[in-house]
């Protein structure tokens, strides 16, 4: 304390040079004192410093301190000082208290001052790792001031540090540690640091997930209160946000991990009106944005599908659907919760089907989607809670027919309630679209569109629709009644909503087309929208007036006359142009608001003024703007083409869902089948269970009666060893029959065996007898034939080794036939020689013992015929393998002489032409050598040299010849 009394007394000569002047004292005590409470002294002292004079500290103290964390780890206090003292210069957080001076020097100060120091300090990655090591202090004036340290360096530059920590050994879970820490000082900024840690770093998000932190953060949140909980709620969700967003891998563990079902209670906000504290709805706001992480449109549908799925199966979508109907919620929460329960019926049918069947709590219960959208055609109602609620019901009908349907139904005349007691769908659309607040009409415009979405059964439909527009008049069509407030030059607003809505509706759908083009004035006018010279803010209009006319020419069926498709593209070439009417149709694309709109599924513009295109749309303009432009373009002939090719896909579509309908109908047989099978396999079962306990009740049987038969043979019954004699003798006709009739059977067999090698006999004559024909006389056939006779000869040997094999089984027979002869006879010899009542006692056992050998030796003979019959029948089987291999063969023999005989035709006509063409070249050169000789050219020597080598060419074809015979 002296030291330090002794360095600040110097402070009143001269501020700034005092103050240099003390911490460059301070830094050289710490480097050089050999005390330990010198130096831990004078960190203390650089760390009262460090907030005032943060530059000065940093620049002459970082790597004091620095060395100081690597030598006296072994002292807490001073650690503590020197990381303590690191923060304050590296971190950018301002004392709240400091005076007008100081204020000024901090703001000249530059931001990049942490950021820079920050830079220093990981310039060695070692410093970094140094800092992790610490972490794993337990004591509260190390980890604390450690764990603050950390969050200020991955604040300053996150990415970087990011990268070391990722390379260091068990660096991420060195960190996951503090979640256990039970002080929660340090609990709680140590989910700040991973807050921190998280942010955009995907690899280290897959190890923090994997670290259980889902199961500590959710825990925290419930031992927290949940939503009534403070803010440290707040940082575990949105660490999780941080651990979700974009990151398919752990979306999937989460919801394998059943921490779906965990998110249940956290809306469980109770039928009290008050209690909602600011706290309370900022964590609400970001539990229900963690909710749409999980089933965002923008994950794989595949993902978003099985979250949806567990979160109707928990009941958390029942649980959002009650705060959704609750009263007394806050309008921000209110309007995020819409969102949040658009997003998890998004394109998944049962959570849709559910949606429809809520019930809002009035008297009488109104449906959910009614009590909706009602606030959203009510001009009083917040902007974004409006948006919300479109958003809500484009969820609801997205890929969802049947709900498509159920929406127009409420506006076909059959289905609305005459009394007018309760509202419907259909009606709230019908009423904002022709309101006077321009953004309902836009908001029912692009519902009702939806609700056509790819739907050609509801586009037809809604052609049925009539409106009462003046008592008196005649009902109008709904598509005429768009029409008619397209023509009377309404807010631009609007007249995009219906131009979005009518393009929708005519898209893929010839007969609205023609329902359209049937009103004469609705091609004139679209013809003149475009034609005229507007300013920017009607070229939008003109623009979709230009898309909805090229959308009438491109689904004209051709049905009526006055505006096919040839007239009307002629009608563009006289009053547009072609040119001009492809540039008016780009003005859509082209458009500032267009690219914003199809980004995200979901309607978010900061005012009401931005509401101009819907997500949906966008696909569809970009999915026609180029065939509208090849449409314009082509010719009478080219649109004839493209009408019988669309024909023939057509067909070829029905052809192909008539076959997708009989695979239908086959996959369901199969089904049934299968199911049989199962059944079948386990009646089966159950009677070889069954077979099995039969079996062994008769093996038990056996042994009782064998018992039975030894204790009368000992009591000297002799009535009852008759009997049993008896029964024994009588089990031998038993198996002498079924010996019998497995002997006729190998008999038969037998024959069929002889009858098959006749068959083979007859066609092997025939190979021979073919390979005797005039074929074989020519010199190239000759290997092939000499290869078919040993494989011939092959068969021969195959085949008499099978006849004698079939001549051992028929010995075999016969002596089969014997031994059963004898088997029959001996068995008559013992009746005969059973005794009579009046013999001795003595001679009467003696026989019975006799008569149970024989028995024994009879039995055990049957066991050898059995084994015999049992070997009969693997041979038989063998030779059938064997005939199937002969006929193989001589099927390949027969397909190589085929094609012999096929490349001895080809050779012959080769040689043919070839001969042809010798006698050609000598016809021309022997004229040659008559015109030479005519003309008065002698015939040199090289001349008749080469009609000697002719002559000796055609000598050497002729000895060829000779040799190889005639062909």
């Amino acid at each position: 304390m002296n030291f330090l009394r002794g360095v600040m007394g110097g402070q009143s000569a001269g501020p700034q040079h005092t103050e240099a002047e003390t911490i460059q004292k301070l830094c050289d005590r710490v480097a050089s004192s050999t005390l330990l409470d010198d130096r831990r002294n004078a960190v203390r002292a650089l760390k009262s410093l460090s907030k005032k004079y943060r530059l000065e500290v940093g620049i002459q103290a970082m790597e004091h301190l620095i060395h100081v964390l690597q030598t006296d780890r072994s002292d807490s206090e001073i650690i503590g000082y020197a990381l303590d003292t690191l923060y304050n210069i590296i971190s950018n957080d301002e004392e709240e208290e400091v005076d007008d001076v100081e204020e000024e020097n901090s703001t000249r100060q530059s931001e990049d001052l942490g950021s820079q120091f920050t830079e220093i300090f990981i310039k060695q990655p070692e410093n970094v790792t140094l800092l992790l090591s610490l972490l794993e202090e337990f004591d509260f004036h190390v980890r604390w001031p450690g764990v603050k340290l950390l969050t200020s360096l991955l604040k300053q530059l996150g990415p970087q540090v990011q990268q070391i920590i990722l390379v260091s050994p068990m660096g991420v879970s060195r960190l996951m540690d503090l979640l256990a820490d039970s002080r929660e000082v340090i609990r709680n900024d140590g989910v700040l640091l991973l807050q921190a840690l998280t942010r955009s770093n995907g690899a280290i998000q897959k190890i923090v997930a994997f670290e259980n932190a889902f199961e500590r953060l959710l825990d925290i949140i419930t031992e927290e209160g949940n939503s009534d909980g403070g803010i440290v709620v707040e940082d575990c969700l949105i660490l999780l946000q941080n651990l979700l967003k974009n990151n398919n891998s752990n979306q999937n563990f989460f919801k394998e991990g059943s921490y779906i079902q965990r998110m249940k209670p956290w809306f469980h906000v109770g039928d009290e009106n008050s209690g909602w504290s600011a706290q309370k709805v900022t964590n609400l706001h970001v539990m229900l944005q963690l909710v749409r992480v999980l089933v965002s449109p923008t994950n794989p549908p595949g993902a978003t599908s099985s979250c949806q799925k567990a979160m109707f199966q928990c009941g958390l979508l029942q649980q959002l659907c009650t705060i959704l109907m609750a009263t007394g919620v806050p309008a921000d929460i209110l309007t995020e919760t819409i969102n949040t329960v658009s997003e998890v019926i998004r394109g998944y049918q049962v959570n849709q089907d559910y949606f429809a069947s809520v019930n809002a709590p009035s008297n009488p219960p109104r449906p959910a989607i009614v009590v909706l959208l009602m606030s959203m055609v009510n001009e009083r109602q917040p902007f974004v809670l409006r948006c919300a609620v479109l958003y809500c019901f484009q969820c609801f009908l997205y890929k969802n027919q049947k709900g498509q349907g159920e929406i127009v139904s409420t506006l076909l005349p059959s289905t609305i309630d005459a009394t007018g007691n309760s509202v419907s769908a259909g009606q709230l659309l019908c009423g904002g679209l022709f309101s006077t607040d321009s953004l309902s009409n836009w908001c029912a415009a692009v519902a009702l569109a939806h609700a056509l979405q790819e739907n050609a059964t509801q586009k037809e439909q809604l052609l049925r629709v009539q409106l009462a527009t003046s008592i008196g008049n005649p009902p109008v069509s709904l598509l005429q009644q768009c029409t008619n407030i397209l023509s009377q030059g309404s807010k631009i607003q609007t007249r995009v909503g219906l131009l979005m809505l009518l393009c929708t509706w005519l898209s893929n759908c010839p007969i609205a087309v023609t329902h359209f083009l049937h009103n004469s004035a609705n091609v004139p006018f679209l013809t003149g929208q475009i034609a005229e010279n507007l300013g920017e803010e009607e070229q939008l209009v003109q623009g979709l007036c230009a898309l909805l006319l090229g959308i009438s020419i491109y689904f004209n069926d051709n049905s009526l006359e006055s505006y096919m498709k040839e007239k009307l593209k002629q009608l563009i070439e006289k009053r547009i142009g072609k040119e001009n009417f492809i540039e008016k149709l780009g003005f859509i694309s082209k458009h500032e608001l267009y690219s914003r709109a199809s980004q995200k599924p979901q309607p978010n513009f900061p005012s009401p003024e931005y509401m101009i295109f819907d997500h949906e749309f966008t696909k569809l303009v970009k999915e026609l703007e180029g065939v509208i432009t090849k449409a314009i373009y082509k010719s009478s002939e080219e649109d004839k083409k493209e009408e019988e090719v669309k024909k023939t896909l057509e067909q070829h579509d029905s052809i192909v869902t008539h076959y997708k309908n009989m695979i239908r109908e086959q996959d369901l047989q199969l089904e049934e089948l299968k199911q049989q099978i199962s059944t079948l396999k386990c009646q089966n079962e159950q009677l070889q269970t069954a077979v099995t306990q039969q079996v062994s009740q008769i093996q038990q049987h056996k042994d009782q009666y064998n018992l039975l038969k030894v204790q009368l043979g000992k009591d000297n019954q002799h009535q009852g060893s008759y009997s049993d004699g008896t029964q024994v003798n009588g089990v031998q006709p038993e198996e002498v029959g079924r010996l019998r009739e497995e002997i006729e059977e190998l008999k038969s067999n037998q024959e069929l065996l002889q009858s098959q090698l006749a068959e083979k006999d007859s066609l092997i004559e025939n190979l021979k007898s073919s390979q005797a024909s005039p074929g074989t006389n020519e010199q190239s056939s000759a290997p092939a034939s000499a290869r078919d006779s040993e494989q011939i000869a092959e068969l021969k040997q195959e085949l008499a080794t099978l006849k004698s094999q079939l001549n051992s089984q028929s010995v075999e027979i016969s002596r089969l036939q014997t031994e059963k002869q004898e088997l029959l006879r001996k068995t008559e010899t013992f009746a005969k020689s059973a005794p009579a009542p009046g013999e001795s006692e003595a001679g009467t056992t003696a026989k019975t013992t006799d008569v149970e050998g024989r028995l024994s030796a009879l039995l055990q003979e049957t066991k050898e015929l059995k084994n015999e019959i049992k070997a009969l029948s693997e041979e038989r089987s063998a030779i059938k393998e064997q005939l199937d291999a002969s006929n193989s063969t001589i099927a390949i023999l027969q397909n190589e002489k085929n094609k012999l005989e096929m490349d001895v035709t080809d050779s012959k006509k080769e040689q043919d032409d070839l001969l042809v063409l010798l006698a050609d070249q000598d016809q021309k050169i022997f004229s040659l050598k008559n015109k030479l000789k005519e003309l008065g050219h002698p015939v040199e020597e090289e001349d008749e040299l080469e009609s000697g080598d002719q002559d000796d060419e055609e000598d050497e074809d002729e000895d060829d010849g000779k040799d190889q015979g005639p062909i």
